[in-house]
């Protein structure tokens, strides 16, 4: 058998192949899991690719910090950003406070209370590293993709 699964002259294995299906989705957009629940219709099996950055001893940037930088933006709170993904208020303070420190320039800013009430924004340095976090996502799916839907393929029943 060679390494694509097939004998010496070329006849796939016994067992049918599955079809793959993979398409890469952004980590930030995708689920929790490196493997999507198999699709009933055709049998596939989604999957998804997920890249945590690390920085030596400083510290890491992931798919998780990544998508409370989405939601900080998106609901211009830390609070409603940690509730959307399940967390504590303090947990995802807890993580701003880590990027903030990771990058040379605040990634998210407090807004203090007042009338209008306090809040949080993503910084312009915080969208520049959250637009290249995924970037490096997709040039990383694109470059795998061929690998990634043959791993799949070959999934066991």
């Amino acid at each position: 058998m060679n390494e694509n699964g097939r004998s010496s002259d070329g006849a796939e294995p016994a067992r049918a192949r599955r079809r793959s299906s993979w398409r890469g989705r952004s980590a930030t957009g995708g689920t929790a899991t490196d493997a999507g629940p198999k699709d009933a219709s055709n049998g596939s099996m989604d999957a998804t690719l997920r890249i945590r950055i690390h920085f030596g001893d400083r510290g890491f940037f992931g798919p998780g910090k990544a998508q409370l930088l989405e939601l900080i933006a998106s609901e211009g709170s830390i609070a409603a950003a940690g509730r959307a993904m399940g967390m504590s208020y303090r947990r995802a303070w807890l993580l701003v406070e880590d990027m903030n420190a990771l990058f040379d320039a605040p990634l998210v800013a407090a807004q203090h209370g007042g009338q209008g009430g306090g809040g949080a924004v993503v910084t312009p340095e915080g969208m520049a590293v959250l637009a290249r976090y995924r970037a490096v996502i997709e040039k990383a799916e694109a470059a795998a993709g061929q690998d990634i839907a043959f791993l799949v393929n070959r999934l066991s029943p």
